[in-house]
């Protein structure tokens, strides 16, 4: 199902009359990328709200020019030069420009919060702190790469309220793109009991792996399948292997339809900080904390190494399509 890569196709000029490699030359101009514009970005946003009151969800709707103008900057395409008959003068369709990585407003959010920490780890470690930690060095990736307005997403408050917030700081930051942080676990039924540390724990060894997850209900669920794809593409590359649960009937409500079984993009279409963000949004599960074995890589930095690099590599990719180059020739 990976087949979301965008690709342009290459043609063979060398045997082209010379009138027809002008009319190409004119065509390909008409490619150069075109530039997202820049924003302020918000200090505060809910800086003195009450603790556990949902953010009200009367964001200010973006103007429609501008609207249009930031789902341009993210819209997957594809863009082919004819070989043979007419050239099309203005190939690039509505909503096809590629992004500019120094100006592209990353959000990238910490789940789970201090007071509402999670899923414990095999060995009593909340959620949080392995979820902080990973997103702390994928922000530092993303702009080593060139990602200067990736923003680190701390929310306070209790579970479903912070929920509201984060997207409604996410919508006011008129984002890009949302890509929220996780570590996996498993229902309660599936837990098993040990002790760490001469502390009661759980644990449940059956199942490891990431997993990535988008909303069907999206308003750019197209786009949030893409970059989905490519972060998944990028950590079966780093070797890592995908949670194969989801899709089995004894995950009960947390079972999801898996949308690509090469990779391991599931939907998770009711979830709020995918379904609710005016922007595409990707939620990454790097891998099970409950898992005693994987727990321990989890906490490794070479783990949160191997991700970050995963996706730094997907956004990159997201933003600059590979595209073979051909050489024109002599006019």
């Amino acid at each position: 199902m990976l087949g979301s890569g965008r690709k342009i196709a290459r043609s063979e000029f060398g045997g082209w009359p010379r009138c027809v490699t002008v009319v190409a030359v004119m065509a390909a101009l008409v490619l150069l990328p075109i530039g997202v514009s820049d924003a302020g970005w918000l200090s505060d946003v809910f800086k003195g709200s009450k603790e556990g009151k949902p953010a009200k969800h009367h964001v200010a709707s973006r103007k429609p020019a501008a609207k249009a103008k930031s789902a341009a900057s993210r819209e997957p395409h594809n863009v082919k030069l004819a070989a043979l008959g007419p050239v099309d003068l203005n190939p690039l369709k509505p909503g096809a420009s590629k992004c500019v990585p120094a100006k592209f407003r990353i959000v990238l959010d910490v789940g789970h919060t201090a007071e509402s920490e999670g899923a414990s780890s095999a060995r009593n470690v909340p959620e949080f702190a392995f979820n902080l930690r990973l997103a702390q060095r994928i922000e530092q990736k993303l702009k080593a790469e060139g990602f200067a307005e990736t923003r680190l997403l701390l929310t306070e408050g209790k579970a479903r309220p912070s929920l509201f917030k984060r997207v409604a700081v996410a919508n006011h930051l008129n984002a890009d793109l949302f890509l929220s942080i996780h570590h996996d676990s498993v229902p309660d039924t599936l837990l098993e009991n040990w002790e760490f540390e001469g502390k009661k724990s759980h644990f449940s060894d059956r199942f490891s792996g990431y997993s990535v997850f988008v909303s069907r209900n999206n308003p750019d669920f197209k786009t949030s399948l893409s970059f989905a794809e490519l972060v998944a593409k990028e950590m079966k590359g780093q070797g890592l292997e995908y949670a194969k649960q989801y899709t089995q009937p004894i995950m009960g409500r947390y079972q999801h339809p898996l949308l690509d079984k090469e990779t391991g993009v599931y939907s998770y279409d009711q979830l709020v900080v995918l379904r609710t963000t005016q922007m595409p949004a990707v939620l990454l599960e790097a891998g099970s904390i409950i898992n005693r074995d994987e727990e321990l890589k989890m906490d490794s930095a070479e783990r949160r190494e191997i991700v970050s690099n995963a996706v730094a590599a997907a956004a990159k990719e997201f933003c600059h399509p590979q595209v073979e180059e051909v050489f024109l020739g002599p006019l």
